[in-house]
């Protein structure tokens, strides 16, 4: 769908401008920011100052520069923020803002993104892009059943060809690749800025963001004690914000019984896959989950579940881009026919 004249104005007036005098490293960070979807500023990169100085450049929203390219003269472009690449580490002028230029470019990203959402202006209105989400549901009442190690192939296989952004709602993730570092952002964070902050909502979630390839996934909560307070009608209302996005075609939920509304949010799935034993305790508690189901009149769930045993798979890759080989991904490429009917 076509910008509406307002859009297209808001756009042309919301630039990011990137000044730094070491051309591979201007070139790559553009082309990198050049790749991101739905970024609010229009990016022009420039490699001399001087040319930067007499280019025809309204007020400039954001002017990120490198620290030995800076100069006082800049602050005559009036820019509504200055973001000093640091390549020193050295704090050279105190009323500036600095990001350390040598990082990988996902952090200087959301660290530009998040100076961003302190301006007063509200971000650039999202394109709509007709994409409906699909909301696909992994759970099993048979811990220790290979689920996450199902979803993330799931996931990772649909992201191929597809918009995709994977889940975890387990009170332990169990993998070290997804656990966030305690000073990056979660879960728990993302349910906050959707309670404070929804208006800016897709871009606090393009902070959060991390990958695997080419899947898009939010780190899982540090501390699982917190997935227990979470009402069901909040993981509603954060599924429906990010279905409301148009951003992902599909949405893998590795669930789990730590949180509130399981059965709301399986409800809202396309599909549902349920791995499980064929031991007689494992059948027992599918047993059990099954006739709950059934009798708090989810029996729409059960019908559109599929109980998948992964008896016969006998080995796992320890590396998680390399899950979409072997049998498990096998499994996963017919599995992806039923979501995709």
């Amino acid at each position: 769908m076509k910008e509406n004249k307002r859009q297209a104005q808001r756009r042309e007036g919301c630039t990011l401008v990137l000044c730094d005098t070491e051309e591979e490293y201007a070139q790559l960070m553009t082309d990198f920011l050049r790749k991101q979807k739905d970024l609010p500023w229009e990016l022009r990169t420039y490699t001399n100052v001087q040319e930067l100085m007499k280019a025809d450049l309204s007020a400039v929203t954001m002017l990120v520069v490198a620290e030995s390219a800076y100069t006082e003269e800049l602050q005559e472009l009036s820019p509504a923020r200055l973001v000093v690449l640091s390549e020193s580490g050295r704090v050279r002028w105190e009323n500036l803002c600095y990001v350390d230029k040598y990082q990988k470019a996902e952090e200087v990203l959301r660290f530009l993104l998040d100076v961003y959402m302190e301006l007063d202006e509200d971000p650039l209105p999202r394109l709509q892009k007709g994409c409906k989400t699909v909301f696909v549901g992994n759970y099993s009442p048979v811990h220790r059943s290979m689920q996450t190690s199902m979803a993330l192939t799931l996931s990772q296989m649909l992201a191929k060809e597809h918009a995709t952004l994977y889940l975890n709602f387990e009170h332990y993730a169990g993998l070290p690749e997804l656990v966030p570092e305690m000073q990056s952002y979660d879960l728990a964070d993302l349910l906050y800025f959707l309670g404070v902050d929804r208006e800016k909502f897709r871009l606090r979630l393009q902070t959060i963001l991390k990958h695997i390839g080419r899947l898009d996934y939010v780190p899982p909560m540090k501390s699982g004690q917190n997935l227990l307070t979470v009402t069901a009608a909040e993981w509603i209302g954060l599924l429906q914000k990010i279905g409301d996005l148009g951003e992902y075609e599909y949405v893998i939920l590795d669930l789990s019984e730590s949180m509130q509304g399981l059965f709301q949010i399986l409800r809202l799935c396309k599909n549902v896959f349920t791995v499980t034993r064929e031991d007689r305790i494992a059948q027992s508690k599918l047993l059990q989950y099954e006739q709950l189901l059934s009798l708090c009149d989810y029996g729409d769930v059960l019908d559109k579940t599929k109980r998948l045993s992964l008896s016969h798979i006998r080995r796992i890759p320890e590396e998680l881009e390399q899950l979409t080989k072997g049998e498990l991904a096998q499994l996963a490429e017919k599995l992806i026919r039923d979501v995709m009917q």
